[in-house]
């Protein structure tokens, strides 16, 4: 896949702790997968609001159910840490 150089201006600290996880050499792979993910996210809250807009928004039953039926993104985390 074909890379642009580009130049950011990030907050000190984000980059500080960045930086700490993955190096100074793996900045800019971890910043692409963030891009990737943030990008996600907001196409699939663009389809989250046209599907509320054309059906109307989830009930509030239907809601409890799923959370309920999904754990918290951090249970999932330490699940998986712990296996």
């Amino acid at each position: 896949m074909a890379a642009e150089k580009v130049s950011l201006t990030l907050e000190d600290e984000l980059l500080a702790e960045a930086r700490q996880v993955v190096g100074a050499r793996g900045l800019s792979g971890y910043v692409n997968r963030a891009l990737r993910l943030q990008l996600q996210h907001d196409r699939l809250a663009g389809l989250l609001a046209d599907l509320e807009r054309d059906h109307g928004p989830i009930g509030h039953e239907v809601m409890e159910e799923v959370r309920q039926a999904w754990p918290e993104p951090r249970e999932r985390a330490a699940r998986r840490r712990s296996a």
